[in-house]
């Protein structure tokens, strides 16, 4: 099983998601910037309002592809802490990537949004979507972030992801739901035939296009928003 693009795969997700639609407390975040083009169709198809939960991957110096944890909005931090101690990584480089990895969160906070307000989570039930999951560091990172949100649940929805990572969620995610997990995973590149970057201008304009949609918008103060 391949996807063509980021939105095929996000229909496929829809279709696995379907006992939700139409929940009036219902928001589906998306993962910038990958899960973006992917939380739009399922957001679409379960008639749900939409936005982003910000998290970076803190990649490996000098193998950045390689997670050695993730932080997330409201300032979680997970750690890899196998994966350091099987490098060698020192703890003033795990330091230095988050420091990084922070400022580059604060910029996508005003790069995405623009002037549209973040929705409240607090009670509501959230799908929390991404293009795939492959160690789950950064899925991990923003399960626990939005944890201290206080949701009424979280349902963690990919449209590939290996068996690992999925096993590794479910304890810490209401429901996991992952459309397809391959037997030899490797990585979630080889289950796309397009897996180009999405831009940030891309992110944007699907916000702005999920706002269309006629659905209540809530907001709340920044304590229990993203």
């Amino acid at each position: 099983m391949r996807f063509v693009d980021r939105s095929e795969a996000g229909r496929v997700l829809a279709g696995k998601l379907a006992a939700y639609a139409g929940r009036r407390d219902l928001l589906v975040l998306a993962l910038p910037r990958g899960g973006v083009p992917v939380a739009f169709e399922v957001a679409q198809a379960l008639q749900a309002p939409l936005d982003v939960f910000l998290v970076r991957k803190l990649g490996v110096p000098g193998h950045e592809e390689l997670a050695m944890g993730a932080i997330a909005s409201g300032g979680v931090r997970f750690v890899n802490w196998d994966v350091m101690q099987q490098i060698g990584i020192p703890n003033s480089a795990l330091d230095a990537a988050t420091e990084s990895a922070r400022q580059e969160l604060m910029r996508c906070e005003k790069a995405y949004r623009s002037n549209l307000p973040p929705q409240q989570v607090a009670g509501r039930r959230i799908i929390l979507v991404d293009d795939g999951i492959a160690t789950g560091a950064s899925m991990r990172a923003a399960v626990r972030g939005l944890s201290s949100l206080n949701p009424a649940g979280i349902v963690v929805a990919v449209p590939v992801a290996s068996a690992e990572a999925c096993a590794d969620l479910r304890p810490e995610a209401e429901e996991v739901i992952c459309a397809y997990v391959p037997e030899h995973f490797a990585a979630v590149s080889l289950w796309y035939d397009n897996f180009s970057q999405t831009s940030d201008e891309e992110v944007r304009c699907l916000l702005e296009a999920a706002q269309t949609t006629k659905i209540p918008r809530t907001t709340n103060d920044r304590k229990n928003s993203l």
